[in-house]
């Protein structure tokens, strides 16, 4: 509400109001983690509803799984740096253009004022095999997301990005990507939108990022920290 407020003070033009939400680990304690869950309950309604135009979730006990060797002075640096790393990456892609497929401003656009968006990233080990770019894609989405209990299949709309070197993007085979972004298509709700990019990139490999947004509550992630905060 003081966001809003704001707004209308200075005349602002954009009416967005974006949210970047922190969950504890369980190991934080009970009290800390009942408190997430009421507050993830709450700002999950607002993005529902409208009211909150972008809402990114950060969530520590999902990056400890994800990092789980990392020492006490990197472990909060890769927390932060997980998103950051990702949200920039499509800050930037967003304002170049592909010779091959361009993901716009306008997709981007899109896709950030749909609510609830999570993001994930992760190379391809084998881009020759089809199947393990589509299986990278699922993957990505279910296992690399920055928060659990995410219900992808209330996604309404996505973006995936792939970069890869000019001598990969030379022998890849059109079909293997246009297969894993089909992928990603029937993961999501019916009729949702997915905005594509190929982009040439310098490392020599191939990696895959992917934006999905209009997500739905996260009702599995508010149990979990209803139950590390003993809420019946």
């Amino acid at each position: 509400q003081t966001v809003k407020e704001l707004q209308e003070t200075i005349n602002g033009h954009q009416n967005g109001i974006g949210v970047i939400l922190a969950l504890p680990k369980a190991s934080e304690g009970k009290k800390v983690n009942a408190n997430a869950a009421e507050t993830l309950e709450a700002v999950s309604n607002l993005a529902r509803t409208g009211r909150i135009s972008t809402l990114l979730i950060i969530d520590n006990q999902k990056i400890s799984t994800l990092y789980p060797n990392l020492s006490v002075s990197k472990f909060w640096e890769a927390a932060n740096s997980s998103l950051v790393g990702l949200f920039h990456l499509y800050n930037l892609t967003a304002s170049k253009d592909s010779s091959y497929s361009s993901f716009d401003p306008k997709d981007y656009l899109q896709i950030l004022n749909s609510g609830l968006v999570t993001l994930s990233a992760s190379p391809v080990k084998d881009w020759k095999d089809p199947v393990c770019i589509s299986r990278v894609v699922r993957e990505n989405i279910k296992n690399n997301s920055l928060c659990d209990g995410m219900d992808f299949s209330s996604g309404s709309c996505a973006g995936i990005i792939a970069i890869g070197s000019a001598d990969v993007l030379d022998n890849v085979p059109q079909s293997h990507l246009d297969g894993a972004f089909s992928q990603l298509s029937r993961m999501l709700r019916p009729n949702s939108t997915v905005h594509i990019g190929i982009y040439s990139g310098d490392q020599q490999s191939l990696n895959i990022f992917t934006m999905v947004g209009g997500l739905e509550k996260p009702v599995e992630k508010i149990k979990q920290l209803r139950q590390a905060g003993d809420i019946r």
